[in-house]
Order: C-alpha cells, then structure tokens, then sequence
C-alpha cells in the first residue's frame, strides 16, 4: 500500500504540471498579443515529442537510472518554466516572443520525456514488489487525471488564465516533483554490452511496419486524427475567454471560469475508460475507432453552436464526447498496434503510435488550426484596429464578428475530423474477428 501512495503522489504532480498550464496557456498568450503565436507554442510539443524522449530514454537505459533522470528532467523542466513565468510578469503587455518561447521550449522539452519515465518507474517499482502492472496501473494513473484537473481549477480560481504565473505554478511542482524523483524506488540500468544500430537505439525500427499496408494505413490514419488531438487545447479557452466582450454573455459561469468547464473534458475522459472494455466486446477495434473519429467531429461542432449563456449546455456536451474521442481511439489503437506486432518489435511500435498521433499529426494540427483562426479570428483585431479608440458600439459588433470566426473555425476543424471519418470507413480494412499477426 505504501509503494502505491508513492507511486500515486508521482502520478499526481506529473500531471498536474501539465493542467497548470495547456488549457489556458492560449488565453495568455492571446492577451499580451501573442494570439498569432498560439500554435507554435502547443506545436512544440509536437516536435520534442519526435526525439526528446527516445534520446532521454537511452540515457536513463544505459547510464542513469530512470528515477534520477526522471527528477533531472523536471528540475530542468521546473526551473525553466519559473524563469518563463517570471520573465512573463516582469515584462507585462511588453512580453516578447523569443525570450518567452525560448524558456517554455526549453521546460516542454526536458517535460516531455518524463511522461515516459514515469511509468518506467513506476512499472519497475510494480513489477519488483510483485505485482500485476495490468490490474494495478491503471488505478494510480487516474490520480495523474485528477492532477491535471486540480491544477486546472487552482489557476482558474486564482485568477492566472491570463496571467504567465501559470508557468509559475507549473514550474514550481516540476521543482517538488524533481526532489521527490530522487526518493522513489531504485530503477537498474541496462548491463547489456550488445552493441545496437542507431535506428534501434531510436526505436525506428518500427518504421519497417509501412511495409504492411493495413499497418501502413493505419498509422497515417492515426497521424490525421492525432491533427485534431491539440486543437481546443490551444483555442478552446482564449474562445470562451472572447465572449467577455459581448455583455449578454461577459458575466456568466463559462466566461469567468473558462478552465473549470473545459475540466469537464478530463471528467469525462476519466470516466470514459470505464466504457471501453463494453464497446470494444460489443462493436470490436474498427467500429471503436469510428465512434472516436465521429466523436472529434461532435467536439469541434458543439464548440460552434454553443455559446456561455442558454446554449452553454453545447459546451458540456463537447466536453462529454471528449472522453470517448480522446480514449476511444487512443486505447483501441494502442490494442491494435498490440495485437497486429511481435513481441520484438512491439515496443517500438507503439512508441510510433505515439510519435503519428502526438507528435506528427498534433504539430501539424496545432500549426493548422493557427493558420484558420489567424484567418478568421484574429485577422478581425488586426483589422479593427486600436480598440481603446473605438465606441462601446463598434467593439459590440466586433466581437460578434469575432465569434463568428470562431465559429466558422470550429465548423472546419468539424468538416476535416468528418472527411477523416468517413474516409476512415472505407479505406481501412480489418474485421474484429481477424487473428493477430
């Protein structure tokens, strides 16, 4: 019971790191002029994830062992997002991009690996005392959800969603995380002195599954919906944030406390796990994947029809379907990658189901969605000019044309998940029933 706490209190900061910041970073940076640059800060996410964690992940195999490396990184990690953060509320509405962006790329990068690390400890630490990692994971990894949600709702309620303290508190629990790291059970190094190719090293060895064409297309399938998976990371907040300019809508609950709604998004993708094991019995991994893809085009057009005040209930609805089109596809792919690779190369392979979903495609999404709301959201601002100068009049109805570029943008992202779905369907070929590989 003990090694679990510990193991769940790991779980909890790790994660909660992250909920301090990727929901509400976008309405930050929106504020202090920055909105253009939205998708480049989520997109570096993207881009680390393709090569941080293999190269911190050889380090922690072969010479350090992955607790300490696990607290190294978030010391790094911790420390450059406090620099972000104060650098932030030092320079006010003056904050620049390079300094800004320089200090969060370096905190993501070192952030990244952990996300990896930690499970390797805490499957050594598991398997070590005994246990069954399969019935005994899952559980301690939930407490890493209510992280997210917990740090989600302190920054709403202290008032940082707009406000660079945000990178504050992240850092600061990178830094109790990265002391705590150091206390957690011992994990060996490898003693193999079997000398490995580069591309083994790098788990690239993967990439020789395009060979088969159903694997082919599935991880370019996995690429196209993971274009969808940083979208409302990004822009769902600075979206909701936006309505404070139209006084019907200025006071209500979504408006001022944008980051607890979109909570409900990680409410229900706690709770959406529970529904996998009955829909993958009853439909089979196919048609799990379909419900995902077709979940992703409810997500993005419940945002456009809703608003915070009689059509709030959108809203919710949107956060509710994000749990099934966030794990659905997620766990069912994963179940997929398992059955359809040997063992040898297994590992591997799902590392590629990660780097098409969350690296690739999320970078290529994040970059996307910049480009259409840049387009027709805050090219409006650009137009519109000073709003200081305008009349009470003018800045009304500029920002009904501001939420009528947001919804235009929702209904894009809806029709591309859609196009993905549909395509989906008819290119993929692979029955329930069919054997592994």
């Amino acid at each position: 019971m003990q090694l679990k706490i510990r193991l769940i209190i790991m779980n909890f900061l790790q994660f909660a790191i992250w909920g301090a910041y990727l929901t509400c970073m976008g309405t930050f940076l929106f504020n202090h002029g920055l909105g253009r640059n939205i998708g480049i800060f989520y997109s570096i996410q993207g881009i680390v994830s393709i090569f941080m964690p293999a190269l911190i992940g050889i380090v922690a195999d072969k010479w350090i062992p992955a607790q300490r490396m696990l607290g190294i990184s978030h010391g790094i990690a911790g420390a450059a997002m406090i620099a972000a953060g104060l650098y932030g509320l030092g320079a006010g509405d003056a904050v620049q991009f390079g300094p800004l962006f320089t200090l969060y790329t370096i905190g993501v990068a070192f952030y990244m690996p952990t996300l990896a690390l930690s499970n390797s400890v805490a499957y050594n630490a598991l398997e070590k005392a005994g246990m069954d990692t399969v019935k005994t994971f899952p559980p301690i990894r939930v407490f890493g959800t209510i992280g997210f949600i917990v740090t989600m709702w302190m920054v709403d309620l202290l008032g940082f969603q707009s406000s660079a303290a945000q990178f504050v508190v992240s850092g600061g629990i990178g830094l109790a995380l990265a002391i705590y790291a150091f206390t957690l059970p011992h994990c060996p190094v490898s003693q193999s002195t079997e000398k490995k190719s580069i591309v083994e090293a790098l788990g690239l060895k993967a990439f020789t599954l395009f060979k088969d064409p159903k694997m082919a297309v599935f991880f370019i399938f996995s690429m196209l919906l993971g274009v969808s998976l940083q979208i409302t990371n990004g822009f769902a907040n600075p979206f909701l944030s936006s309505f404070k300019h139209i006084p019907e809508y200025a006071e209500t609950f979504g408006v001022q406390h944008a980051n607890i709604l979109i909570s409900l998004s990680q409410i229900s993708e706690t709770l959406c796990i529970l529904l996998i094991p009955f829909f993958m019995k009853r439909f089979g991994i196919k048609k799990v994947m379909l419900i995902a893809m077709f979940a992703w085009v409810l997500r993005f057009a419940f945002f456009g029809m809703g608003n915070p005040g009689g059509g709030v209930w959108l809203f919710v609805l949107s956060c509710i379907v994000y749990g099934v089109a966030f794990d659905f596809f997620n766990i069912s792919g994963s179940l997929f990658v398992d059955r359809e690779t040997n063992s040898d190369i297994r590992s591997s392979a799902q590392g590629l189901f990660m780097l098409m979903t969350n690296g690739i495609g999320a970078t290529i999404g994040t970059l996307g969605a910049q480009f259409v709301v840049n387009h027709f959201v805050f090219s409006k601002f650009h137009a519109a000019g000073a709003r200081e100068a305008m009349t009470e009049a003018a800045k009304e109805a500029l920002a009904m044309d501001v939420w009528h570029g947001w919804q235009t943008s929702w209904y894009i992202f809806a029709a591309y998940a859609c196009v993905v779905a549909v395509t989906f369907i008819f290119v993929f070929k692979y029955k329930p029933d069919e054997t592994p590989a």
